[in-house]
């Protein structure tokens, strides 16, 4: 019997958890908006940009990220201080690209799926449900 591969459920590199989780700032309604959530409104894939921005290098990302976040309108302070957040936010992306880390991020977005094992598990699982629920419910005269 084989290890399932740890990656399954969560396809993407976890060293960018802490950029991606990060607040870029409230929108007009209060609500934290964070780094991966700004990138996905910008119609751009945040694990494959932010493995960009690794690749990129610090300043080089800063200065990148910066011009997305000034593209933003939906969090009222980037229209001013967009460099300094994107300055700050860059401090937390990874040190460099590490073996495999920008594989995983590529390949997930290449291939639009984490893993066929892991949706076939899945399907299964809810086939396995369903059968339950028809077996065990299926009496409803309470006999």
């Amino acid at each position: 019997m084989t290890m399932a591969d740890p990656n399954v459920l969560n396809p993407h590199p976890p060293e960018f958890e802490r950029f991606l989780y990060a607040s870029v700032g409230e929108d007009r309604n209060g609500y934290v908006v964070t780094v991966l959530s700004t990138l996905a409104r910008l119609g751009l894939d945040p694990w494959k940009e932010t493995a960009e921005l690794v690749a990129l290098g610090r300043d080089a990302a800063g200065s990148r990220l910066g011009k997305l976040l000034a593209r933003f309108p939906d969090v009222p302070t980037l229209e001013s201080d967009h460099v300094r957040i994107a300055r700050d936010l860059s401090q937390l992306l990874p040190d460099g690209p590490t073996p495999g880390t920008l594989k995983r991020a590529s390949s997930t977005v290449a291939d639009g799926r984490p893993g066929t094992s892991g949706a076939i598990w899945a399907v299964l699982a809810i086939i396995f449900v369903l059968f339950q629920m028809f077996m065990v419910g299926g009496s409803g005269s309470g006999e």
